[in-house]
């Protein structure tokens, strides 16, 4: 649609399609209006979608297309955190090749690579509201697979830190362009279903990958480790390149504007894209503030990114306890081999696919029904429903799983606790990350990226003090204080939103420019 009377966006609140939008293009003079060369242009098109149907606009694309997009962005947020965990098994490998005696730098071996995760979202979110989520997700792909096969090369301790570190920059653009992605092809009505799917990798990815490294690393050397998971992401990449399209509405309409002034008289037309829509202002200053300033503003300035963003790193770092001391738990008390050990790692997998499973058919579901009772009119409130059965399970998963790792007690018993504790932790992600999206749906990239710097440093932080917990306090001890701060952290918060979240989010300028 072409107009030049005031800019018009595309809506990403619920009312957008309700808009009623005429089919057919116009054109309207502008006189006095100034090219940057200073100039005068008496013809100014402001280029926006073609109608409410138009094909070019993502949240119109065909089933096969969307669903597309989001098995491929899901992929590379899967195959990152295999990475971040699958060396984990080899740990005691990685010990005897560069003498590592200390415990908390063997564990950081792990965990450094979650502490890449901090800082490339604050970069790579933002810059995909500049560049388009295809673009800047594939080469950060590419700056991880060269970071993670260079791991493999390592010669010494100090090259595999840096390198898993680096490769942890590279890898996090999924963690925070995929729910960029989601927000630009579905509606809210829609989106719980896409949200499920995709947060599912970057929580089951670190669960599984110990399954294959563990057998990798006493069949062959921990340097395959790094191997296979390069090539597994090399198809990846070549599968995304030939069929990840943009979805990102102000870098497609840009395009259109720049295919459109081709086809114009350059002296007697010129085009815009309307402003309310985004920017693609690339001067330097413009991405420091969008990489870096953004971020830090909704989380400083927004108390949804605070809590719920201080929730969702407590669940992350939790995941990566499990993570580093499932090995250990296993080897010690139950004296089970390498492989063996590493099978353990499938409960945690089976608790967070059948909760999302589970969520997935819910998510939508809630939604639509408490819609329907408010007249028609969705909020991001609804979502909060989804979170409370997680702060329910996981600490009780917690418990279970820390007062029952003992030899008198039969292993698969723990083993259900790990499975509650991954449940719990998949359904108040989904939860937690659907609400963020809704609530700041234009800037949902760099609202993630604020949460997912903060998550990060759990993951990264939490396993290292981990090891001298559980050897002071013991299993049963150590999970109860956790389980006590999950409680403390986690049940108020989706009371808390329900009441004042509405507040919340009408006094924040984020969230209103977001859905307006």
């Amino acid at each position: 649609m072409f107009s030049t009377d005031k800019a018009v966006s595309q809506d990403h609140s619920d009312s957008h399609n309700d808009a009623s939008e005429p089919d057919s293009p116009s054109t309207v003079t502008q006189p006095h209006l100034l090219r940057p060369n200073g100039t005068r242009n008496d013809h100014v098109l402001a280029i926006d979608w073609d109608g409410p149907h138009d094909p070019e606009n993502p949240r119109n694309w065909n089933f096969r297309k969307k669903w597309g997009a989001i098995a491929i962005v899901s992929a590379f947020t899967f195959i990152s955190p295999v990475s971040s965990s699958m060396i984990a098994p080899a740990s005691e490998q990685l010990a005897m090749r560069f003498d590592i005696h200390n415990t908390v730098l063997l564990v950081m071996t792990t965990s450094v690579f979650i502490l890449g995760y901090a800082f490339g979202p604050l970069f790579f979110g933002p810059l995909s509201e500049l560049y388009g989520r295809s673009r800047v997700l594939q080469i950060a792909n590419l700056f991880y697979l060269v970071w993670n096969t260079a791991c493999g090369f390592a010669k010494s301790k100090s090259e595999l830190i840096v390198f898993r570190f680096l490769a942890g920059i590279g890898g996090s653009a999924p963690l925070a362009i995929g729910g960029g992605v989601i927000g630009d092809l579905f509606d809210a009505e829609h989106r719980g279903q896409a949200i499920s799917i995709y947060s599912l990798a970057p929580l089951l990815g670190p669960a599984l990958g110990p399954v294959a490294g563990a057998w990798i690393a006493e069949k062959s050397t921990w340097r395959w480790v790094f191997y296979s998971t390069s090539i597994a992401d090399a198809a990846i990449q070549a599968l995304g390149v030939l069929f990840l399209k943009e979805t990102y509405a102000p870098v497609l309409l840009e395009r259109k504007a720049a295919a459109m002034h081709k086809s114009l008289d350059e002296e007697k037309a010129s085009t815009v894209i309307p402003t309310s829509v985004g920017t693609t202002d690339r001067r330097w200053k413009v991405i420091f503030r969008k990489g870096l300033i953004r971020p830090l503003e909704l989380f400083v300035y927004e108390p949804i990114v605070q809590l719920l963003g201080l929730y969702m790193a407590f669940i992350y770092g939790l995941i990566y306890i499990f993570i580093t001391t499932i090995p250990s738990t296993f080897r010690d008390v139950y004296n089970h081999q390498v492989g063996i050990a590493g099978l353990h790692y499938l409960a945690l997998g089976v608790g967070l696919t059948c909760g999302s499973q589970i969520n997935a058919r819910l998510m939508d579901r809630i939604y639509l029904s408490l819609k329907s009772r408010n007249g028609g009119v969705g909020r991001p409130e609804f979502r909060l429903f989804n979170i409370v059965p997680g702060t329910i399970l996981l600490p009780i998963g917690m418990l279970i799983a820390g007062w029952t790792s003992r030899k008198s007690v039969f292993w698969l018993v723990p083993d259900v606790g790990i499975a509650l504790v991954g449940a719990g932790s998949i359904v108040a992600f989904q939860g937690i990350q659907a609400y963020v999206i809704d609530s700041f749906t234009l800037y949902a990239a760099s609202a993630l990226a604020a949460a997912t710097f903060l998550r990060s440093l759990a993951g990264f932080g939490f396993p290292l003090f981990a090891p001298t917990m559980y050897n002071k306090l013991g299993y049963g001890k150590g999970d109860t204080i956790l389980a006590a701060v999950a409680i403390v952290i986690g049940c108020p918060a989706p009371w808390l939103f329900w009441v004042y979240g509405e507040r919340i989010r009408n006094a924040s300028r984020f969230s209103r420019k977001g859905n307006h």
